[in-house]
Protein backbone atom coordinates (compact mmCIF):
# COMPACT_ATOMS: atom_id res chain seq x y z
CA UNK A 1 0.00 0.00 0.00
CA UNK A 2 0.85 3.54 -0.81
CA UNK A 3 -0.03 5.11 2.55
CA UNK A 4 2.85 6.29 4.95
CA UNK A 5 2.33 4.92 8.10
CA UNK A 6 5.58 6.37 9.54
CA UNK A 7 3.81 9.54 8.54
CA UNK A 8 0.45 8.99 10.27
CA UNK A 9 2.32 7.78 13.70
CA UNK A 10 4.42 11.05 14.13
CA UNK A 11 1.50 13.14 13.53
CA UNK A 12 -0.77 11.04 15.86
CA UNK A 13 1.95 11.25 18.72
CA UNK A 14 2.70 15.06 18.39
CA UNK A 15 -1.40 15.36 18.50
CA UNK A 16 -1.58 12.66 21.74
CA UNK A 17 0.64 14.80 23.67
CA UNK A 18 -0.82 18.14 22.66
CA UNK A 19 -3.99 16.43 23.93
CA UNK A 20 -2.77 15.45 27.24
CA UNK A 21 -0.82 18.73 28.24
CA UNK A 22 -4.25 20.60 27.14
CA UNK A 23 -7.02 18.30 28.50
CA UNK A 24 -5.30 16.34 31.47
CA UNK A 25 -6.50 18.59 34.42
CA UNK A 26 -2.83 18.12 35.84
CA UNK A 27 -1.71 19.15 32.66
CA UNK A 28 -0.06 22.15 33.78
CA UNK A 29 2.25 20.19 35.65
CA UNK A 30 3.67 19.22 32.06
CA UNK A 31 4.85 22.72 31.32
CA UNK A 32 7.44 22.29 34.66
CA UNK A 33 8.59 19.24 32.33
CA UNK A 34 11.42 22.27 30.34
CA UNK A 35 13.34 21.44 33.91
CA UNK A 36 14.72 18.47 32.82
CA UNK A 37 16.82 16.42 30.44
CA UNK A 38 14.86 14.38 28.28
CA UNK A 39 16.69 12.32 25.38
CA UNK A 40 14.40 9.72 24.79
CA UNK A 41 13.01 6.47 26.51
CA UNK A 42 12.31 5.91 30.03
CA UNK A 43 15.22 8.16 32.18
CA UNK A 44 15.06 12.05 32.22
CA UNK A 45 17.33 14.45 34.39
CA UNK A 46 16.34 16.56 37.07
CA UNK A 47 18.88 19.43 37.98
CA UNK A 48 19.59 19.91 41.33
CA UNK A 49 21.65 23.10 42.07
CA UNK A 50 23.17 23.97 45.74
CA UNK A 51 24.74 27.46 46.73
CA UNK A 52 26.23 28.84 49.50
CA UNK A 53 25.16 31.52 51.54
CA UNK A 54 25.95 35.36 52.03
CA UNK A 55 29.23 35.56 54.29
CA UNK A 56 30.39 38.80 55.72
CA UNK A 57 32.27 41.18 53.04
CA UNK A 58 36.02 42.17 54.58
CA UNK A 59 37.51 45.33 53.39
CA UNK A 60 40.86 43.92 53.21
CA UNK A 61 40.55 40.35 51.53
CA UNK A 62 37.29 41.52 49.97
CA UNK A 63 34.32 38.57 48.93
CA UNK A 64 34.16 35.27 51.16
CA UNK A 65 34.42 32.61 48.58
CA UNK A 66 30.97 30.71 47.58
CA UNK A 67 30.28 27.33 46.06
CA UNK A 68 27.65 26.51 43.42
CA UNK A 69 27.19 22.60 42.80
CA UNK A 70 25.09 21.88 39.70
CA UNK A 71 24.58 18.12 39.83
CA UNK A 72 21.31 15.88 37.71
CA UNK A 73 19.84 13.58 39.10
CA UNK A 74 18.21 10.49 37.24
CA UNK A 75 14.94 9.58 37.55
CA UNK A 76 13.44 6.56 35.29
CA UNK A 77 9.63 7.25 34.40
CA UNK A 78 7.94 3.78 36.81
CA UNK A 79 4.68 4.12 34.58
CA UNK A 80 5.67 1.93 31.19
CA UNK A 81 1.86 1.57 30.04
CA UNK A 82 0.79 0.41 26.35
CA UNK A 83 -2.12 -1.36 24.54
CA UNK A 84 -2.24 -2.30 21.05
CA UNK A 85 -5.37 -2.02 18.73
CA UNK A 86 -6.85 -3.72 15.47
CA UNK A 87 -9.39 -2.03 13.39
CA UNK A 88 -10.55 -4.79 10.51
CA UNK A 89 -9.96 -4.03 7.14
CA UNK A 90 -13.40 -3.91 6.37
CA UNK A 91 -14.21 -1.25 9.01
CA UNK A 92 -11.40 1.10 7.10
CA UNK A 93 -9.84 1.52 3.90
CA UNK A 94 -6.91 4.03 3.05
CA UNK A 95 -9.03 7.12 2.23
CA UNK A 96 -10.61 7.30 6.07
CA UNK A 97 -7.77 5.45 8.02
CA UNK A 98 -6.59 8.49 9.13
CA UNK A 99 -10.00 9.30 10.24
CA UNK A 100 -11.18 6.43 12.08
CA UNK A 101 -7.53 5.94 13.99
CA UNK A 102 -7.48 9.43 14.91
CA UNK A 103 -10.64 8.97 16.15
CA UNK A 104 -9.84 5.62 18.10
CA UNK A 105 -6.62 7.07 20.00
CA UNK A 106 -8.20 10.33 20.35
CA UNK A 107 -11.12 8.40 22.52
CA UNK A 108 -8.72 5.61 23.90
CA UNK A 109 -7.11 8.64 25.46
CA UNK A 110 -9.98 10.70 26.25
CA UNK A 111 -11.39 8.06 28.22
CA UNK A 112 -8.88 6.04 30.00
CA UNK A 113 -5.30 7.35 29.36
CA UNK A 114 -5.62 11.02 30.74
CA UNK A 115 -7.69 9.54 34.01
CA UNK A 116 -5.42 7.28 35.01
CA UNK A 117 -2.58 9.84 34.65
CA UNK A 118 -4.35 12.44 36.09
CA UNK A 119 -4.93 9.51 39.19
CA UNK A 120 -1.85 8.75 39.17
CA UNK A 121 -0.43 12.57 39.58
CA UNK A 122 -2.34 13.48 42.49
CA UNK A 123 -1.50 9.73 44.36
CA UNK A 124 1.46 10.40 44.10
CA UNK A 125 1.93 14.42 45.15
CA UNK A 126 -0.66 12.80 48.13
CA UNK A 127 2.15 10.06 49.06
CA UNK A 128 5.29 12.41 49.10
CA UNK A 129 3.29 14.80 51.22
CA UNK A 130 3.03 12.22 53.48
CA UNK A 131 6.42 11.40 53.63
CA UNK A 132 7.19 15.11 54.03
CA UNK A 133 4.59 15.84 56.51
CA UNK A 134 2.69 18.09 54.56
CA UNK A 135 -0.44 15.91 54.52
CA UNK A 136 -3.43 17.62 56.91
CA UNK A 137 -6.62 15.53 57.70
CA UNK A 138 -9.99 17.43 58.20
CA UNK A 139 -13.69 16.30 57.53
CA UNK A 140 -15.28 19.15 54.98
CA UNK A 141 -18.08 21.20 56.52
CA UNK A 142 -19.98 24.02 54.73
CA UNK A 143 -19.19 26.36 57.65
CA UNK A 144 -15.45 25.48 58.06
CA UNK A 145 -14.41 24.75 54.81
CA UNK A 146 -13.53 28.66 53.82
CA UNK A 147 -11.72 29.25 56.90
CA UNK A 148 -9.28 26.18 56.03
CA UNK A 149 -8.53 26.76 52.90
CA UNK A 150 -7.94 29.77 53.61
CA UNK A 151 -5.73 28.84 56.38
CA UNK A 152 -3.94 26.36 54.20
CA UNK A 153 -3.22 28.91 51.44
CA UNK A 154 -1.51 30.98 54.22
CA UNK A 155 0.62 28.02 55.13
CA UNK A 156 2.28 27.83 52.01
CA UNK A 157 2.43 30.91 51.53
CA UNK A 158 4.06 31.66 54.65
CA UNK A 159 7.02 28.82 53.64
CA UNK A 160 7.70 30.06 49.58
CA UNK A 161 6.34 33.57 49.47
CA UNK A 162 3.96 36.16 47.81
CA UNK A 163 5.67 35.93 44.61
CA UNK A 164 4.73 32.32 43.68
CA UNK A 165 2.03 31.34 41.78
CA UNK A 166 0.03 28.44 43.66
CA UNK A 167 -2.71 26.16 42.07
CA UNK A 168 -5.62 24.85 44.13
CA UNK A 169 -7.19 21.40 43.25
CA UNK A 170 -10.28 19.67 44.40
CA UNK A 171 -13.11 17.82 43.24
CA UNK A 172 -15.96 19.25 42.15
CA UNK A 173 -17.82 18.55 44.83
CA UNK A 174 -15.82 20.15 47.35
CA UNK A 175 -15.95 23.23 45.63
CA UNK A 176 -19.46 23.27 45.51
CA UNK A 177 -19.05 23.21 49.32
CA UNK A 178 -16.58 26.13 49.23
CA UNK A 179 -19.42 28.22 47.20
CA UNK A 180 -22.02 27.37 49.64
CA UNK A 181 -19.41 28.57 52.46
CA UNK A 182 -20.56 31.44 54.50
CA UNK A 183 -18.49 34.63 52.89
CA UNK A 184 -17.53 32.33 49.55
CA UNK A 185 -19.36 34.62 47.30
CA UNK A 186 -17.18 37.26 48.46
CA UNK A 187 -13.63 35.70 47.93
CA UNK A 188 -14.41 33.43 45.20
CA UNK A 189 -13.98 34.84 42.41
CA UNK A 190 -14.32 34.22 38.37
CA UNK A 191 -10.77 33.88 36.85
CA UNK A 192 -8.54 32.61 33.83
CA UNK A 193 -6.11 30.07 34.05
CA UNK A 194 -3.35 29.20 30.75
CA UNK A 195 -2.81 25.24 30.03
CA UNK A 196 -0.79 24.49 27.07
CA UNK A 197 -2.31 26.89 24.19
CA UNK A 198 -5.78 26.98 25.97
CA UNK A 199 -7.12 29.68 28.23
CA UNK A 200 -10.01 28.30 30.69
CA UNK A 201 -12.27 30.08 32.70
CA UNK A 202 -12.25 29.12 36.61
CA UNK A 203 -13.11 30.35 39.68
CA UNK A 204 -9.98 31.77 42.16
CA UNK A 205 -10.47 32.01 45.92
CA UNK A 206 -7.06 34.42 47.28
CA UNK A 207 -5.98 34.92 43.44
CA UNK A 208 -5.12 31.34 43.28
CA UNK A 209 -6.98 29.30 40.74
CA UNK A 210 -9.00 26.62 41.32
CA UNK A 211 -8.90 23.10 38.83
CA UNK A 212 -11.45 20.94 39.39
CA UNK A 213 -10.90 17.12 39.15
CA UNK A 214 -13.40 14.60 38.88
CA UNK A 215 -13.70 12.43 42.30
CA UNK A 216 -12.56 9.27 40.90
CA UNK A 217 -9.25 10.81 39.99
CA UNK A 218 -8.46 12.10 43.28
CA UNK A 219 -7.44 9.76 45.46
CA UNK A 220 -4.90 8.93 47.70
CA UNK A 221 -4.03 4.96 46.65
CA UNK A 222 -4.51 3.35 43.62
CA UNK A 223 -3.93 0.03 41.36
CA UNK A 224 -2.64 0.43 37.80
CA UNK A 225 -4.11 -3.14 36.17
CA UNK A 226 -1.87 -5.05 34.28
CA UNK A 227 -4.40 -6.17 31.65
CA UNK A 228 -3.12 -9.26 31.59
CA UNK A 229 -3.84 -10.73 35.26
CA UNK A 230 -7.36 -12.82 35.19
CA UNK A 231 -10.00 -10.18 36.41
CA UNK A 232 -7.45 -7.19 36.00
CA UNK A 233 -7.73 -7.96 31.99
CA UNK A 234 -9.44 -5.04 31.15
CA UNK A 235 -6.53 -2.66 32.22
CA UNK A 236 -7.04 0.64 33.74
CA UNK A 237 -6.51 1.40 37.31
CA UNK A 238 -9.37 1.84 40.29
CA UNK A 239 -8.69 3.16 43.79
CA UNK A 240 -7.48 1.04 46.44
CA UNK A 241 -9.62 -0.06 49.73
CA UNK A 242 -7.54 1.44 52.19
CA UNK A 243 -7.41 5.06 49.55
CA UNK A 244 -8.91 8.20 51.19
CA UNK A 245 -10.24 11.59 49.37
CA UNK A 246 -7.79 14.20 48.98
CA UNK A 247 -9.94 17.13 49.46
CA UNK A 248 -7.42 19.61 48.16
CA UNK A 249 -4.17 19.62 46.72
CA UNK A 250 -2.38 23.22 47.38
CA UNK A 251 1.31 23.49 45.13
CA UNK A 252 3.67 26.67 43.78
CA UNK A 253 2.74 26.22 40.19
CA UNK A 254 6.74 25.25 39.22
CA UNK A 255 6.75 22.78 41.74
CA UNK A 256 5.16 19.19 40.25
CA UNK A 257 7.50 18.68 37.53
CA UNK A 258 5.36 15.55 35.44
CA UNK A 259 7.12 14.38 32.10
CA UNK A 260 4.84 11.86 30.11
CA UNK A 261 5.72 10.94 26.63
CA UNK A 262 3.59 8.94 23.56
CA UNK A 263 6.85 7.01 23.17
CA UNK A 264 6.00 5.04 19.87
CA UNK A 265 2.80 4.87 18.10
CA UNK A 266 3.06 2.46 15.77
CA UNK A 267 0.75 1.57 12.69
CA UNK A 268 1.01 -1.63 10.40
CA UNK A 269 -1.14 -1.78 7.61
CA UNK A 270 -3.15 -5.00 6.92
CA UNK A 271 -0.61 -6.21 4.47
CA UNK A 272 1.47 -5.64 6.91
CA UNK A 273 0.12 -6.72 10.06
CA UNK A 274 1.49 -10.80 10.67
CA UNK A 275 -2.16 -11.80 12.50
CA UNK A 276 -4.93 -10.49 11.47
CA UNK A 277 -6.73 -8.81 7.72
CA UNK A 278 -6.79 -5.66 10.53
CA UNK A 279 -4.91 -1.96 10.72
CA UNK A 280 -2.90 -2.47 13.99
CA UNK A 281 -2.22 0.24 16.67
CA UNK A 282 0.20 -0.17 19.09
CA UNK A 283 0.28 2.85 21.54
CA UNK A 284 3.02 3.05 24.50
CA UNK A 285 3.02 5.92 27.13
CA UNK A 286 5.75 6.64 29.79
CA UNK A 287 5.21 9.19 32.30
CA UNK A 288 5.80 10.23 35.84
CA UNK A 289 5.85 12.90 38.75
CA UNK A 290 8.54 14.33 40.90
CA UNK A 291 8.76 16.88 43.07
CA UNK A 292 12.53 17.98 44.21
CA UNK A 293 13.62 18.46 47.91
CA UNK A 294 13.88 22.28 47.84
CA UNK A 295 10.23 22.05 46.11
CA UNK A 296 8.32 20.32 48.50
CA UNK A 297 7.29 23.53 51.11
CA UNK A 298 5.62 24.44 47.94
CA UNK A 299 2.90 21.48 48.47
CA UNK A 300 0.66 20.83 50.99
CA UNK A 301 -2.83 18.32 50.98
CA UNK A 302 -5.72 18.12 52.71
CA UNK A 303 -7.46 14.82 52.90
CA UNK A 304 -10.91 13.50 54.33
CA UNK A 305 -10.67 11.70 57.71
CA UNK A 306 -13.70 9.91 57.86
Amino acid sequence: MSINTLAYAAVFMQELDSQMTETATSGWMEENAGQVQYNGGAEVKIPKMQLSGLGNYDRDTGFVRGNVTLTYETKKMTQDRGRTFQVDDMDVNETNFATVAGNVMGEFQRSQVIPEIDAYRYSTIANLAEKASKQKEYTPAVDTILQTLLNDITEVRDKVGDNEEIVVTMTAKTAGMLDQAKGGNQLVQSGEFTQGSLTLRVKEIDTCPIIRVPSARFKTKYEFYDGVTSSKEQGGFAATEDAKDINWIIAVRSVPIAVSKTDVTRIFDPMTNQTANAWKIDYRKYHDLWITDNGIDGILVSVNKA
